[in-house]
């Protein structure tokens, strides 16, 4: 495979994407409001999606119940309608993300930590981070400040992925190139080259790539790609996470100390190791993380589904 670019193609003027041309011109549109607007609109977003009986929100309650078994009732149901609301305004972010200018964008990003990026002489980077609701701004601040490849998912919808492509291109560096999750090929090859590359271990992708390991507790299936990719391109794996800060004040991204000792060549170490890091990120802000991902889809054989709805 190639790294993914932006190319626009007629095809995209079909009747059958007038709908998502609309959708997508709508949501520039409210993108202009200033930044305490669209918390707000983000807001009422998230609060509109928290009131219907989704099955991403019953994702999200399960996921809560489990990791956090020590808080009681109302406590986790006001965890999961903090959730949603932060889900609301990462639509918002997605946009900013996308289409602010980066002198806009710039002015809400307070960044710590960055010289922990400058010192690796020409070895590759693989810069570690959580799937928070602020992925999207975490991924277009790094931009900014440091050129850097990201991995993503290809999108369904051929002009989404276009516009997805080309907005998180957007702040990057004309020699940025952004890889599908599957090109581990292509991913590797930026990494011996001396290249950092974004990418984000902690959803479940299954166990034929992957090993159980504990997360908050739980055996969750855990992909040992950061260590694979490590071990056999020489990279080093540099921890960084984003968070919204409360009120208007904006993110916060933080770029942390480059892991030592890994990988181990143990998977189940090594993928431990990791989750750990995750959850400690995670409890940090639990309300920003990406809750509505079945975490524990795949289970060790004779173990139920945490997912099935009761009746």
């Amino acid at each position: 495979m190639k790294a993914k670019s932006a190319k626009f193609q007629l095809s995209f003027l079909k009747p059958v994407f007038f709908k998502t041309w609309l959708y997508f011109g709508l949501w520039r549109l409210v993108v202009f409001l200033p930044y305490t607007g669209l918390l707000v609109v983000g807001k009422l977003i998230g609060l509109a999606l928290f009131k219907l009986p989704t099955n991403r929100k019953h994702i999200a309650k399960r996921n809560i119940e489990l990791c956090f078994p020590e808080l009681n009732s109302d406590k986790q149901a006001a965890l999961l309608r903090d959730n949603f609301i932060s889900m609301g305004i990462a639509i918002m972010e997605l946009g900013m993300a996308w289409w602010w200018s980066k002198r806009r964008f710039s002015k809400l990003v307070q960044f710590e930590g960055l010289d922990n990026l400058s010192h690796f002489n020409g070895q590759g980077v693989i810069l570690l981070s959580i799937h928070h609701t602020t992925l999207e701004v975490g991924a277009a601040a790094i931009a900014m400040v440091s050129e850097r490849d990201g991995m993503y998912r290809a999108h369904g919808n051929p002009v989404y992925d276009y516009m997805q492509i080309k907005g998180r291109l957007h702040k990057s560096s004309e020699e940025s190139r952004l890889f599908e999750r599957r090109d581990v090929r292509g991913t590797m090859k930026a990494l011996k080259a001396g290249r950092t590359v974004w990418y984000a271990p902690d959803q479940d992708y299954g166990i034929k790539q992957g090993v159980f390991a504990p997360f908050f507790g739980i055996q969750a299936a855990t992909v040992y790609a950061t260590a694979r990719l490590a071990e056999k391109t020489g990279a080093r794996v540099v921890p960084f996470t984003h968070i919204r800060l409360p009120g208007n004040q904006g993110y916060k991204v933080c770029v942390h100390p480059a892991l030592e000792n890994f990988p181990t060549g143990d998977d189940i170490a090594d993928a431990t190791r990791i989750n750990g890091l995750v959850e400690q990120f995670i409890r940090q802000q639990p309300d920003q993380y990406l809750w509505a991902h079945r975490r524990f889809k795949t289970r060790p054989a004779g173990e139920p589904d945490f997912y099935t709805k009761i009746q």
